[in-house]
């Protein structure tokens, strides 16, 4: 469960904003990330592993300052969720414009070696990265939304956030076995010989 572990401060956050004030709530986050990072650091955890880790200390440190300095507006409070979703989206819409899937680090930390450079290794990466980004997206914007015009469904944003994770987590798991599986039946099907007496 590597990924949930770097959605650490990002739950923190999740379940103490609207209990603590935004400012305490935020500052949490970004202590938990500055923390996941050094004890994975300690631990020899590359730095390419640790994509969300690092994307979760810029947005709370932002988000931190933001919040201190403006302690009497709501909107940071409102939004952190939404907010910090969609900076997860861009996070990971980024890491892909650029080539670099952001599951790439994570993922070569459980895999040999000599499969890291290999397009099929590429191609899973991208298409995890892919569910994440659009799972970050649908989250952001929805929780946005319901904020905005349905300010009491805490639970609906809730359950939204929820699958905006758990999904994407299934996907990860399942999704690399499947495509392994369609590459081998391929490379079956093309080495077979082929019947020329039809």
């Amino acid at each position: 469960m590597q990924y949930l572990r770097s959605f650490l401060p990002w739950i923190v956050v999740s379940i103490l904003i609207g209990s603590f004030d935004a400012r305490l709530a935020l500052g949490a986050g970004l202590v938990v990330a500055l923390a996941l990072i050094g004890y994975q650091r300690a631990g020899g955890r590359p730095w390419d592993a640790q994509v969300v880790e690092i994307s979760a200390t810029l947005f709370f440190a932002v988000a931190t300052a933001v919040a201190c300095a403006a302690p009497d507006s709501a909107f940071v409070e409102d939004y952190a969720s939404a907010g910090s979703s969609l900076w997860l989206a861009m996070t990971a819409w980024g890491s892909l414009a650029v080539g670099r899937p952001f599951t790439l680090g994570i993922a070569r930390t459980s895999v040999p070696s000599e499969h890291w450079n290999t397009p099929l290794f590429l191609s899973v990466n991208k298409a995890i990265t892919a569910v994440w980004a659009a799972a970050f997206t649908v989250t952001g914007a929805g929780s946005a939304l319901l904020h905005r015009y349905q300010p009491d469904s805490g639970g609906a944003r809730t359950a939204l956030t929820v699958a905006g994770i758990v999904l994407p987590i299934l996907f990860t798991i399942r999704y690399p076995d499947i495509a392994r599986s369609r590459f081998l039946a391929a490379r079956q099907t093309a080495a077979a010989p082929q019947d020329h007496t039809k």
